[in-house]
């Protein structure tokens, strides 16, 4: 087999060393394997560039990614994801957005991660097979080894949450196989997540306790990984029916069992002494919560899909376009604000005395209201995840009123009454954009040629914050409520927000859905909890401002049904797995289609 390496990738990864002599062994198109597996910076670049292809890292799942990029993390593809749940609808660039009313079918399209992950699953286990023999120091080969069965467990956990069983490969195939072996049929969706777990214990001791380069696992990361994955098989069992003979669900005996693992892996983090809730500003609850997510290689993050300041627009480098698509104007392309946050997410967040957030719809329709007054006591994580009306930015307050209130009581909705403009600059959907990892620092004027993929903020995707919340949901159902409390209020006392009296099921919910908004999170809970088609299936509701001319104040209105009418969004119980399509399964007459597609 002759394997295609990217020159610039290679250049990437070994950056100086390989201009000079690596590149001088070989010819410039292609490297055979020969070369590749005797070559100790070869080796290295081939695994570096499975890290690379592991698109979903960042929420990027759209097969073929590496060769559309603006599918990639460098376009708005990771912000898709927040789209298609409770927690947004799209402004203006969404491939994603479309499946959100009902349009989930046989053909697929949807957050797919199956070409591209059997793609990077069969250099794994290439990797894998192939790297005992190498001239690999042996202290290196086993970390790297490791390495490379955390991205295979990785790979699948992100598979199987999807669709379900499907097909466990760990060899790497040969053209010649036989056909059962080339055509293979579906594993139980148990077995797939059986075989992420007992890997991850298998490789575990190999990986560093610590490491100065958070895009590459430790020890914890794995330990994080295991406790994701394992809460998310407790909720199949728990929650889910198991159909096609266990090729999907898991039965309800198991529940517990999987959230002993989550609980343990969890604990195993927690107490590692390796890690702590970012608390750098701890006098301003707000300013704590937006760096947690800017300031790199803190105290909380686990693991990280890293990028830079340079192009990752097909030039090399290894920025990403977040900052660019989700910004609010001024914008390049005059867009920006890609998430519209529903103001239902809005509400989610409570006030620091811990009052539910929900807003008195009637009430605030009546009279006028400053922002501050709207606003006042909200829990600091609103302001650091979510920019609306007179919120700071780059030193000037947002504007998103649309329409004046003019003296004689009309509303004007165009032009300008008396000098003021009758419409703000910022007009997107909902009045409500994402400041979750927005870097002020990065400049949005940019976009001609590309040249957008330029933010530098490290993508979080394993933090101590998730790590316990799955120990709090993983502590409850084993009967744990004292365990569980103790983690919920860790995180609500950074926060700055009242700690909990007691602890339920709901309560644990309310925490990771305002703790972990817009972090790719939220679809994934409502489907493993099997509660989407109630969550989703219905209609989310924005605020729009009105500026009165007089007083400087805002009337405000309820927008409903924000996402449309002729097609609401709408969940159905087959979409709790995704089809395996038409084209796969025949491709493949081994594979069985998921339950309610057609």
């Amino acid at each position: 087999m002759k394997i295609i390496i990217r020159i610039l990738l290679i250049c990437f990864i070994v950056n100086a060393s390989c201009k000079k002599g690596v590149l001088d062994k070989v010819p410039l198109d292609m490297i055979s394997d020969d070369v590749v597996w005797k070559d100790p910076a070869l080796i290295n670049a081939y695994l570096t560039q499975c890290y690379a292809e592991t698109y979903v890292f960042c929420n990027v799942s759209t097969d073929n990614s590496w060769d559309n990029l603006w599918k990639g993390d460098a376009g708005p593809a990771p912000m898709w994801i927040n789209e298609v749940s409770d927690e947004s609808r799209t402004a203006w660039l969404s491939d994603a957005y479309p499946y959100k009313s009902g349009n989930l079918k046989i053909n697929g399209g949807l957050l797919e991660w199956w070409e591209s992950a059997y793609k990077v699953i069969r250099k794994l286990n290439q990797f894998i097979q192939t790297v005992p023999s190498s001239p690999l120091e042996d202290d290196l080969k086993e970390k790297r080894l490791a390495e490379a069965r955390f991205l295979r467990a990785y790979n699948y956990f992100e598979m199987v949450k999807r669709y379900g069983g499907v097909p466990l490969i760990t060899e790497a195939q040969d053209l010649d196989a036989p056909k059962d072996v080339l055509y293979p049929k579906r594993d139980k969706e148990q077995v797939i997540y059986d075989f992420v777990l007992s890997e991850i214990d298998a490789f575990l001791n190999d990986l560093p306790e610590t490491s100065n380069d958070l895009g590459r696992p430790t020890k914890y990361a794995a330990l994080a990984l295991k406790s994701r994955a394992a809460l998310y098989a407790g909720s199949i069992a728990q929650f889910g029916t198991v159909q096609l003979d266990g090729v999907t669900g898991i039965d309800a005996s198991a529940a517990n069992a999987y959230y002993q693992q989550a609980y343990n892996a969890a604990d195993l983090v927690i107490h590692s002494g390796n890690y702590s809730l970012y608390k750098k500003y701890p006098d301003d609850k707000i300013e704590n919560f937006k760096n947690l997510f800017l300031d790199k290689n803190n105290a909380e993050q686990i693991f990280v899909k890293k990028h830079d300041e340079n192009n990752g627009m097909g030039n090399g480098g290894n920025g990403w376009g977040y900052d660019f698509f989700q910004c609010p104007l001024p914008n390049g392309w005059g867009s920006g604000n890609q998430n519209a946050v529903y103001l239902e997410m809005v509400e989610a967040f409570e006030y620091i005395d811990g009052r539910t957030g929900d807003l008195d719809r009637n009430a605030i329709q009546q009279g006028l209201w400053t922002t501050d007054q709207l606003w006042k006591d909200k829990d600091p994580r609103f302001f650091a995840t979510v920019y609306t009306q007179n919120t700071l930015w780059k030193g000037e307050l947002l504007d998103y009123h649309k329409g004046i209130l003019k003296a004689d009581g009309a509303i004007q909705t165009d032009g300008s009454y008396n000098g003021i403009l009758a419409n703000g600059i910022q007009n997107k959907t909902t009045g409500f954009g994402v400041m979750k990892y927005l870097d002020e620092s990065h400049g949005n004027l940019i976009g001609s040629n590309g040249d957008w993929a330029t933010s530098s903020t490290d993508f979080i995707v394993f933090r101590l914050g998730e790590v316990l919340l799955n120990y709090a949901e993983a502590a409850l159902y084993l009967g744990k409520p004292g365990d569980a409390l103790e983690a919920v209020n860790q995180i609500r006392e950074r926060a700055g927000v009242a700690p909990l009296a007691s602890v339920d099921q709901d309560k644990i919910r309310q925490e990771r859905k305002v703790e972990l908004a817009f972090e790719g999170h939220r679809y994934w809970d409502l489907r493993r909890w099997r509660v989407a088609v109630t969550a989703l299936s219905r209609n989310f509701s924005g605020l729009q401002y009105i500026l009165d001319y007089t007083t400087g104040k805002y009337k405000l209105l309820i927008i409903e049904n924000v996402d449309g009418t002729v097609a609401p969004p709408a969940f159905y119980p087959q979409n709790y797995y995704l089809p395996i399509t038409l084209t796969r399964t025949g491709n493949n007459p081994n594979l069985v289609e998921n339950p309610g597609y057609q």
